[in-house]
């Protein structure tokens, strides 16, 4: 086949755009010296690339447990955050591109100094029950994440609010203690979604104004939907009914896959990636973002308040064995901060923290602790492989003379009985649209899911000061530094940096990709569609 690329996506174009026939379509390839083969694989990936309404997809991801909510203050792993935004909508969306766009919200305006924000509303959109959202609607939902009671993950994000009132019935209006220049990021976040409202208490089992109405909830086996008739998004929402289970066991996972059970999956088990990538039935997409790995230690628990025993843990871990290992070269080292490449503030010049046996026996030794042994808890649930690198650093400890037990937890309640419960455990990020959420939501003195318990004052004196920063130059300075008071002081590991990675069949397509979460940035049910 002699025909250009370029000239291939302008004839999908035109197929997509209804321009062209069939019949042309296969006249002009022919024309250009394609195979019959060839011209309809073509036609094929116009057709695909083209949104259908109708049908019945069926999805599957590593994630999920028996005690999951769709709480939006308590959502934890990547199925919550899935079937949240399946049911409900932000006020703002991250694109495939990166950039914030309009949803609930049409357009948003601050003050010179960023700490007075104004957004406008969309009118008639309405929720699951037929209730016509308002303003009220917003501000209840903004609410139910503030004040000392809740102990949502969303909260700290909201920690500089001192006022969410409305101007008219599709005007919000919030005030803050301090500027943040990023502030509507925040409300992309699946935790924020809007909920209908009565006298200022919102009802979030009720659904909210998102494309799918949940008809089964069965947590840790899976969530059925049925398209909202009167979702208000144009090109969006395209599937009639869709199922997404909850299959944590990555072979498992794969097998539904193969045999038909399911149309997609996240989390492809990366040791079988090249075999699954064989099947000419099967399709992998992979991409990078913030996607990243950690082993949090409770800094304010013994032995885990030591700061010699923290540094030994950093020097201890061969970071790039694990890589290599675990997954398999699909990503890049990490350096025990969240700001991977993929942030507009991330510090590459940061020296790394490396494997070094001779340092990590030293500050052992410094600690003082003597010979104890240390547990590690891990399970499949915290990310594919999360046992098998917990064995890799005890082994690569045990040449330190640090000793290291992992216990190997189940994976079911591994989010509500191991992770932030057990001292020492494996876990994952996603990752977040900004700097400042990330640190917010998981390092901010206080905050819901400050997993390794870190609470350092210069740090939080540079978060407060660099969120407000509207000098690019300074504010970079201020988010270098805080990378490296993790890396030197922080009580959590970040091994690696992973790239999202899922595998579908051929029945169904998609639009450009999000990578700044996997399954689309969580979208995949409004997002993707029936061939």
């Amino acid at each position: 086949m002699n025909i250009t690329e370029k000239h291939a996506k302008w004839l999908i174009a035109q197929i997509e755009k209804g321009h062209m026939s069939r019949r042309e379509f296969m006249g002009r390839t022919a024309a250009l010296g394609v195979t019959l083969s060839a011209s309809t694989g073509l036609l094929n990936q116009a057709h695909a690339a083209t949104p259908k309404r109708g049908g019945h997809m069926r999805l599957a991801m590593g994630h999920g447990g028996t005690s999951d909510t769709l709480d939006p203050a308590t959502i934890a792993n990547g199925i919550q955050w899935t079937a949240v935004y399946g049911v409900s909508n932000t006020l703002t969306e991250v694109d495939a591109s990166g950039n914030l766009i309009g949803s609930l919200a049409t357009e948003w305006s601050s003050s010179p100094d960023a700490t007075v924000w104004t957004f406008k509303l969309r009118q008639g959109v309405e929720f699951h029950n037929g209730k016509t959202m308002t303003a009220e609607d917003v501000i209840a939902s903004i609410n139910y994440h503030r004040g000392e009671a809740t102990k949502s993950v969303g909260k700290p994000l909201l920690a500089a609010v001192t006022e969410v009132r409305a101007d008219g019935p599709d005007t919000v209006v919030i005030t803050m203690s301090e500027g943040n220049a990023d502030f509507p990021f925040n409300f992309n976040e699946a935790f924020f979604g809007v909920y209908p409202s009565k006298d200022g208490v919102i009802d979030w089992r009720a659904g909210g104004t998102g494309p799918y109405v949940l008809k089964t909830e069965k947590p840790g086996q899976v969530y059925e939907f049925e398209r909202n008739p009167n979702y208000w998004k144009e090109g969006a929402a395209h599937a009639d009914t869709i199922d997404l289970h909850s299959i944590i066991d990555p072979a498992a996972r794969t097998n539904a896959l193969i045999t038909g059970e399911v149309d997609c999956i996240d989390n492809v088990e990366l040791k079988t990636l090249s075999r699954l990538a064989q099947n000419p039935a099967v399709i992998i997409e992979e991409g990078a973002g913030p996607l990243h790995y950690t082993l949090p230690m409770q800094g304010k628990v013994a032995p885990f308040d030591n700061p010699h025993l923290r540094k030994a843990m950093k020097f201890a871990i061969d970071r790039q064995e694990i890589l290599d290992k675990i997954l398999f070269g699909h990503g890049v080292i990490g350096n025990d901060h969240p700001i991977g490449p993929s942030y507009r503030y991330h510090a590459g010049d940061i020296e790394q923290n490396s494997y070094d046996p001779d340092k990590a026996r030293y500050h052992w030794q410094q600690s003082g602790l003597g010979d104890i042994t240390v547990d590690l808890s891990a399970a499949e649930a915290a990310f594919g492989g999360a046992v098998d690198a917990a064995v890799l650093f005890q082994a690569s400890a045990k040449k330190a003379g640090i000793n290291i037990k992992v216990v190997r937890e189940v994976n079911d309640g591994y989010w509500s009985d191991v992770w932030m419960k057990k001292p020492w455990s494996a876990s994952y990020w996603g990752g977040n649209a900004t700097e400042d959420a990330i640190f917010s939501t998981a390092y901010a003195t206080g905050a819901a899911w400050n997993e390794s318990q870190w609470d350092h004052p210069r740090f939080n004196e540079l978060l407060v000061t660099a969120r407000a920063e509207l000098n690019e130059e300074l504010r970079a300075e201020m988010y270098r530094e805080m990378q490296v008071l993790l890396r030197d002081e922080g009580s959590v590991i970040v091994p690696m940096f992973g790239n999202s990675v899922h595998a579908r069949n051929d029945k169904i397509a998609h639009g450009d990709l999000s990578w700044v979460r996997g399954f689309d940035g969580r979208r995949i049910l409004e997002r993707w569609w029936m061939v």
